[in-house]
Formats: structure tokens, sequence, C-alpha cells
């Protein structure tokens, strides 16, 4: 069966039968596999570190709000143009083919879930009290009287996710069983384009607060370093799929380019923090000694002398 038209659609019908899906390239579906792969494997430091810090602080909610909704579009955009492959994995395509044809859509809805298990993580772990004070995994010695958002922005970003997710969803099924195939098109360039806008400013908002933050706070390095190169390997595998168009992959390209511009920040004031415990260390008042300097000294009490000690000790201040 060369051509499968759904009974649910307006589209035109899909070609079963094209190469790039009878025959799909081992070279590309191995490196969609492993794209398909780093996605889950790039999201656990960040899943990791908001749990074992137990706190959020540190991540913007503009940033969480811009890219689950950025996320949701592309997540509609390549079910839409990709639904034809779906049908023809009913019919014509085997186990293997199937697989390889839906890679592209399967690394959208990956990232768009790992990226929901960190607005998830946001609220479970949103810092309702005080700010947590820097440790030496925690943010800088300044960073402290950063002030928090409020719960009211963690619930309002939660609430307008959702409800665009809700509305996104019900336009696109509706417009793909009963629009034309035209305006079907442009519902999904439309997606693309407002995912690209949305991701283009996503980064914005968390580049203002670790500026102000000057730390990394609850962000993951480790996560940022694998996303970066690999938004640039994802576009370039979308652009090479069946079913896919620049408004599918060009949004990785945006992000990618900014998301590198954070991690920079982010190495940056991390060596910085690294270098300002190693100088307090070394400079640091060892109050918490063992008081065997007592019996070291022999002279009353006092503390073996050292380069910070004061030249007269408050006794000998009250004897002049």
């Amino acid at each position: 069966m060369a051509l499968l038209v759904s009974p649910l659609s307006q589209m035109p019908a899909t070609d079963c039968n094209t190469a790039l899906l009878t025959d799909p390239s081992y070279s590309n579906f191995t490196i969609s596999v492993l794209l398909f792969l780093g996605i889950l494997i790039s999201y656990i430091p960040q899943h990791h570190r908001i749990i074992t810090r137990r706190t959020s602080e540190g991540i913007s909610p503009l940033f969480l709000l811009l890219g689950v909704t950025s996320g949701t579009c592309a997540l509609a955009n390549i079910w839409m143009l990709g639904w034809g492959v779906v049908e023809c994995c009913a019919t014509d395509l085997g186990p293997f083919q199937c697989f390889a044809g839906m890679l592209g859509i399967l690394q959208v809805t990956a990232q768009w879930s790992c990226f929901m298990i960190i607005l998830l993580l946001f609220l479970i772990y949103f810092p309702l009290a005080t700010p947590v004070y820097p440790t030496s995994d925690n943010l800088s010695t300044d960073s402290h009287h950063h002030e928090n958002p409020s719960p009211t922005t963690a619930l309002s970003i939660s609430l307008l996710s959702f409800i665009h997710l809700v509305v996104t969803l019900v336009v696109s099924v509706y417009l793909y069983r009963t629009a034309s195939p035209s305006a079907v098109a442009s519902w999904t360039a439309f997606l693309g384009v407002q995912s690209t806008l949305l991701a283009s400013i996503q980064y914005i908002p968390q580049i203002y607060t670790t500026y102000k933050l000057k730390a990394v706070g609850s962000l993951s390095i480790p996560m940022m370093c694998l996303q970066t190169p690999g938004s640039f390997v994802w576009a370039i595998s979308l652009a090479t799929r069946e079913g896919t168009d620049w408004s599918s992959w060009l949004v990785y390209c945006v992000t990618g380019t900014l998301q590198g511009s954070l991690l920079a920040m982010a190495i940056v004031f991390e060596r910085r923090r690294k270098r300002d415990e190693a100088d307090a260390a070394l400079f640091a008042d060892p109050e918490d000694e063992d008081d065997t300097f007592v019996h070291e000294a022999g002279i009353s009490g006092r503390r073996p002398a050292n380069e910070r000690t004061r030249l007269l000790a408050d006794e000998d201040i009250a004897n002049l």
C-alpha cells in the first residue's frame, strides 16, 4: 500500500513506501537513538540536583513557563506533521521501520516530558520560607539576599502551562480532523514559529536570574554541557527526517545558542565560587581546632601566633 489516507484527517495521503520510511539510514538511526538516550540522560543531573539540594532556588519561574509552553508547541507540531508516519506503522511498516520513523516524535516527546518534571520538582521543592544559605554546593556568599519568587507565582506558571497545553492540544486535534491541508499546514507553521519565539526568550529570564544571583543555584552545569551541543545535533537529525520542516528544528538551534550563553555564565560563577571557598579556607580562623594548643603554647592558654594574630591580646590591653 503506497498511500495511506486517514479517515480522521483532511491531510494529504502519506506515502508509506518512501525510502526514508522503508529503508531508513542506519547512520541516522544510530544518531537518533543516541540523541533519544542523550535527552533522557541529560535531564537526570538537573532532576538529581533539585532533589538532593531540596530546593529549586535559583531557577526562574518565567524560564520554566516559557520552556514548557515552547515545548508544548514543539510537541503538537511534530505530532501533527508526523502523524502520517504513525498511521503507516499500523499497516505497511515493520517494527524497525516504525521505530526508526517515529524517533523524531519520540525525541520531542521525551524532551517535553523531562522539562515537565523540572516544573513539577520546582513546585515540590519550592522555597516557601527562608532561602537556602550558602554551603559548598549552594549559592555564593552574597546570593542569600536574593528574594525568592512567591508561591502565587509558582502556582500561576503551573496553571498557565496547563491551560496552554489543553488549548494547544484541543485546537490541534480539531484542525487535524476537520480543517483543510492548507489550514493544518498554517497551524503547524504557527506552532513552529511560536515554539521558536518562546524558546528565543526562554533563557533570558534565567540568564538574568543567574547573573543577579552571581551563582548557579539549582541549575545543573552537567545538564547544560550535554544539552548545548546536543541541541545542534538534534536539529540536524530532525532536518533529515520524513514529515518535518524548518519549523520543527529551528527551535533547537536557537535554544542551543542561548543555553550555551547560560552555560558559559554558570561556569564562570561556579569557578569563582570555588576560588572564593579556597581563599576562605586558606585564611579562615581555626576556632574549631583541638584545644591541645593550650598545653603546647605553655603561656596563658593562648593560641600559637600566626600572621592573623593580634599583637596585643585583650588581657594585654586591659593591663596597659
